[in-house]
């Protein structure tokens, strides 16, 4: 196995068939006031000082199905609760056809497409109505993208050519973002792929698709798909910065030394990786001398862009959760508080280092009658920045607190 993939981690598409062999938890006491702040200060800064983001993509599916969002101001629309609570950018990822959300979860042809163009704009209108920037986040697949599983949407899997299969990604990106524009949105950030440890559209296509996968030693032509990619990008919003995404930090530097180099794409904005202490074997610790190294290495801006960590080990549904007990990083207890203080912990290293910001990776992800091709409900209640009735706990505060080195 190439060392870009990260071997440890389950794909999110599988893991809740794994642990549903497991017996579930009971459902977490509703502990959703806010604790005490270990200072008395708060502080909010502007996306241009340092991104504090938040995930979102599932908020209209939730909304949808029965969810509800409040905190100490009561029942509130989600994305005034992020805004209010010091984040300060929304993430919303982008499928090609998701039309297996009509024909394989609600049998319902007139279901909304969740997370495909129209479901992406209602989230982007909503987040700028909130003052947020937007990173949009393309899978280039029709469901998840992450470092296993990089399936080719179904409209492209005749194709044959790289060539053609270019053209298609070019295409395709210039359309997205024309579309959202037309719509009075645009993106101040885009990443152009997601996890893309072994490349985009590198898994699910018959025998004769072009070889894409880095995995298997194909820089040059994923390099190829990347750069149509920047540069749809650079045309439509050139303003835009442009985010190359790879799940957990042993996984960056070797694959950006060679997709600068052998894959030939050097026109990018920001080096992004996914940190989830239960999939890396980087700890806390070093992830400030990580950051220095890769912004000194490639004179790009640094972000983690995925990140979570367990408030409770409890379960609020059926739906087995992803963060079980082996989550848990020594000092950081499973706690609201606990929560609070890793992802405050992660930030401080992230500055230390340099680096331009953390988003966390569906902190809205409660419990609903959201249903998905793996359960209904969530997989991920539990490492929210909400109890188990949806009200913000004291998790959200990693936001607003006072971080050396940053100015709000």
């Amino acid at each position: 196995m190439s060392p870009l993939v990260d071997a440890r981690r389950p794909l999110r598409l599988i893991a809740a068939a794994v642990l549903a062999l497991l017996p579930p938890g009971c459902g977490p006491a509703g502990d959703g006031e806010m604790g005490p702040r270990p200072d008395t200060e708060r502080v909010t800064y502007d996306a241009d000082t340092f991104v504090m983001g938040a995930d979102l993509s599932y908020v209209n599916q939730i909304l949808d199905h029965g969810g509800s969002y409040a905190d100490s101001a009561g029942v509130r629309d989600p994305f005034a609760i992020f805004a209010d609570h010091g984040a300060n950018l929304v993430r919303l990822r982008l499928w090609h056809s998701p039309e297996w959300v009509r024909t394989e979860v609600y049998d319902d042809p007139d279901a909304p497409l969740y997370s495909g163009i129209d479901d992406v704009a209602r989230a982007m209108r909503s987040a700028r109505d909130h003052g947020f920037e937007v990173l949009l986040d393309l899978h280039y697949s029709d469901l998840w993208a992450d470092p296993g599983r990089q399936n080719v949407p179904a409209a492209w899997l005749d194709i044959d050519d790289l060539d053609v299969l270019a053209d298609s990604v070019y295409r395709y990106t210039r359309g997205v973002l024309e579309t959202l524009h037309d719509r009075g949105l645009r993106p101040e950030m885009v990443q152009v792929g997601n996890e893309i440890n072994c490349g985009m559209l590198s898994t699910g296509a018959p025998d004769g698709f072009p070889e894409t996968s880095v995995c298997d030693g194909h820089w040059a032509a994923q390099g190829r798909l990347i750069g149509v990619g920047i540069q749809a990008v650079r045309e439509v919003v050139p303003d835009a910065e442009i985010v190359l995404h790879v799940a957990q930090p042993e996984n960056v530097a070797p694959w950006f030394d060679a997709m600068t180099t052998d894959g030939g794409v050097t026109d990018f904005d920001v080096v992004g990786a996914s940190y989830y202490a239960l999939w890396s074997d980087q700890p806390l610790e070093s992830i400030s001398d990580h950051v220095a190294a890769w912004r000194e290495a490639w004179g790009k801006d640094v972000m983690i862009v995925e990140t979570a960590y367990p408030w409770t080990t409890a379960n609020a549904d059926g739906y087995p959760n992803i963060l079980g007990a082996e989550a848990i990083v020594d000092g950081f207890p499973a706690t609201p508080e606990g929560q609070r203080d890793y992802m405050a912990a992660l930030v401080r290293a992230v500055v230390a280092g340099g680096g331009r910001g953390v988003i966390y990776w569906e902190p809205a992800w409660i419990s609903s009658g959201l249903r998905d091709l793996w359960g209904t409900g969530s997989s991920w209640d539990n490492a929210t920045l909400f109890d188990a009735g949806g009200r913000a706990h004291t998790g959200m505060e990693f936001y607003t607190m006072p971080y050396e080195g940053l100015r709000p």
